[in-house]
């Protein structure tokens, strides 16, 4: 069964078409992640597949009992309904079989006749059979479930939904969304506005729904999670991966490096038999000259592999500072309540910190008392000796909107000549007429790298940012990874993206109700010092990193989940990848044989055998995640 077809979607704004030929299935129970840098058009197709917007060629086929349910961006409520309301409408249809059930259930203990009461008794098993299928019982638990989850406390379920905040509107469609159900659930960055609690409960929320799912996320930890295909949009087209984000990453880099052999090897023989046809067109070799040509005009062109260019980004080199960086020492911030108090760590040179803890826990604050925007109500803090402070803040107020970009970003006190700031410029992916620019028009990917070309002009040794994976792509944000773990300064960095945490941190520390903790690791580490359900609970003196296997000894051993596949060595598992993945290069250069290519037969062999090695392929990647995390 198929829940939805796509054929040859085309949709064009400008000049340029969006989508030129996108084509896939899905089918009940899929989990697929959407890709593809900014721009490329993944919210444009999400809509379309919606029925929110229309395509300009091709078409969708929806199976006619699957109910769709698209996530919108921009929330809009209206009147006086209540947030339990406003997410208890979306079981309107279950609330109206419920009431009906009750309804014929009343009728039959007010009838006497025997043959109505038989007709009712019919009528109510139906009912409650339909209820059942439908999970349809006890349906206020699970409300409260699913707006508990997503962050919701009960204080605020009386409270009108158009008076919430724009991220709680957000949180409260996306709630709506996953009560309601649908067979087809498309979903279009559904993890903004959560914060790390709320993000790993819809994950686990996900992965128990048995429906089908499209999901547009740039948070990549979360795609692995949730997701067992992945699409990528690329220049008009999609072409399909089989496997989850990591799966894709690694797919995708084994396939362009085969596609760019197989697109050289071709580009050199075409210059090779025009070189010869243009020497010997005339000459005495006239007619082997005639046979190259026509050799030419049989061979089928391979296409340009098609590259995603992300900006190289980089930070300049750093100035020595003294061996202690940053010091604070039982800090602590009030406002109308506390929340900072009693925070001490110390960062020595070349550490790269990231700070951890949920919407509220003052993170933020913390940074921004660092940096001197913030006073801090008790304790101390102190930069260390030939420390240089560069902030990047999550708002960007250190871009002047009114200023051409190329000026918004040369730093005060150095010279920076035009060519030096456009040099800059171009390596954060800000070319041509970008550099010259009003602030103001940028989107906000492009001022994201102009606030990150602004801090590598600054000099800094010790980088403060505060969620810099904003706006920016997979590509954008695995550029700035390898340019932060390149560094060769100090960073500290407030992030919700755990992959990106996990790429780039060396110590976390984590802001709890609690108190403040030290993790001596990334987030991974973190994950593992807290038993499953109740991260955060417990509470590390300050100023203390506590080791994983320590902690799982002070606690008693951590609950593992279960295995899905044999016990297998790690190394094993990676020979066998190495395996597969060098067969999968051999049957792709097999296959741009221009020999082969004219035997449809051996083609057709050849990528039934593709498919079947990637299929094997993505089996073993989940094996060896499971091997890794277990063994």
């Amino acid at each position: 069964m198929i829940l939805l077809s796509v054929k040859s979607v085309a949709k064009r704004y400008g000049p340029e078409p969006v989508l030129a030929d996108v084509s896939f299935d899905v089918r009940p129970g899929e989990r697929i992640g959407l890709v593809g840098p900014n721009g490329v058009g993944k919210t444009t197709l999400l809509r379309i597949l919606a029925g929110e917007e229309d395509a300009d060629a091709g078409c969708i086929e929806r199976h006619p009992s699957v109910r769709v349910g698209y996530l919108q961006q921009q929330p809009q409520f209206a009147g006086e309904k209540t947030l339990w309301q406003t997410a208890r409408d979306a079981l309107a249809e279950l609330v109206a079989l419920a009431d009906q059930a009750q309804a014929v259930a009343r009728q039959m203990a007010a009838t006497d006749d025997p043959v109505v009461r038989q007709r009712l008794g019919v009528q109510l098993d139906q009912l409650h059979q339909e209820l059942h299928h439908r999970d349809a019982y006890h349906l206020d638990h699970k409300i409260e479930r699913v707006l508990q989850g997503l962050g919701f406390d009960s204080g605020s379920y009386r409270q009108p939904a158009r008076t919430l905040s724009g991220g709680q509107q957000s949180r409260l469609l996306l709630a709506r969304l996953l009560l309601a159900q649908p067979e087809l659930l498309l979903l279009d960055e559904p993890s903004n506005h959560l914060d790390l609690q709320a993000t790993q409960w819809l994950e686990s929320h996900l992965q128990q729904c048995p429906q089908a799912l499209i999901v547009v996320s740039h948070d990549r930890y979360f795609l692995d999670k949730v997701t067992g295909r992945t699409l990528e949009l690329l220049q008009g087209t999609v072409e399909s991966y089989a496997g989850n984000f990591s799966a894709y990453w690694r797919q995708r880099s084994e396939r362009l490096k085969v596609q760019q052999k197989s697109y050289e090897r071709q580009q050199a023989e075409v210059a090779r038999l025009e070189q010869f046809i243009r020497r010997h067109h005339y000459g005495q070799k006239h007619a082997q000259a005639e046979d190259r040509r026509q050799k030419l005009a049989r061979i089928e062109p391979v296409e340009r592999p098609r590259e995603i260019a992300a900006p190289p980004m980089g930070f300049p080199p750093a100035s020595r500072s003294g061996d202690v960086v940053l010091r604070v020492q039982r800090l602590a911030k009030c406002y109308q309540q506390p929340l900072l108090r009693d925070v001490t760590f110390d960062i020595y040179r070349g550490q790269r910190w990231g700070i951890l803890g949920r919407n509220g826990s003052g993170k933020t604050t913390l940074l921004r008392c660092i940096v001197g925007q913030e006073t801090i109500d008790a304790g101390g803090l102190s930069l260390g000796t030939g420390v240089r402070v560069g902030h990047f803040d999550q708002r960007l107020e250190c871009l002047d909107d009114a200023a051409p970009l190329i000026d918004a970003i040369r730093p005060a006190d150095q010279e920076f000549s035009p060519q030096q700031c456009r040099d800059l410029l171009a390596r954060f992916g800000l070319t041509r007429d970008a550099a010259f620019q009003p602030v103001a028009r940028l989107s906000g990917g492009e001022r994201n790298r102009a606030a990150l070309a602004q801090l590598a002009a600054s000099g800094a040794n010790l980088l403060i940012l505060d969620e810099p994976t904003n706006h920016l792509d997979l590509w954008a944000r695995d550029a700035l990874e390898r340019s932060l773990r390149q560094f060769e300064g100090t960073v500290l960095l407030v992030s919700h993206d755990r992959y990106f945490l996990n790429q780039v941190v060396d110590h976390l520390l984590v802001l709890e109700p609690t108190g403040a903790r030290v993790i001596d690791g990334n987030y991974e580490a973190y994950q593992q010092s807290v038993p499953a359900g109740s991260a955060g609970t417990d509470r590390v003196p300050s100023g203390r990193a506590e080791s994983p296997s320590s902690i799982q000894r002070r606690r008693g051993a951590t609950p593992q989940r279960k295995r899905r596949f044999p016990y297998r060595k790690v190394a094993d598992l990676e020979q066998d990848i190495f395996e597969r993945e060098s067969r999968i290069e051999q049957l792709h250069e097999a296959l741009s044989n221009p020999a082969v290519l004219r035997d449809g037969r051996q083609v057709k062999q050849l990528q039934a055998e593709i498919q079947q090695q990637q299929d094997a392929l993505a089996t073993l990647y989940e094996h060896w995640e499971e091997a890794v995390e277990l063994n």
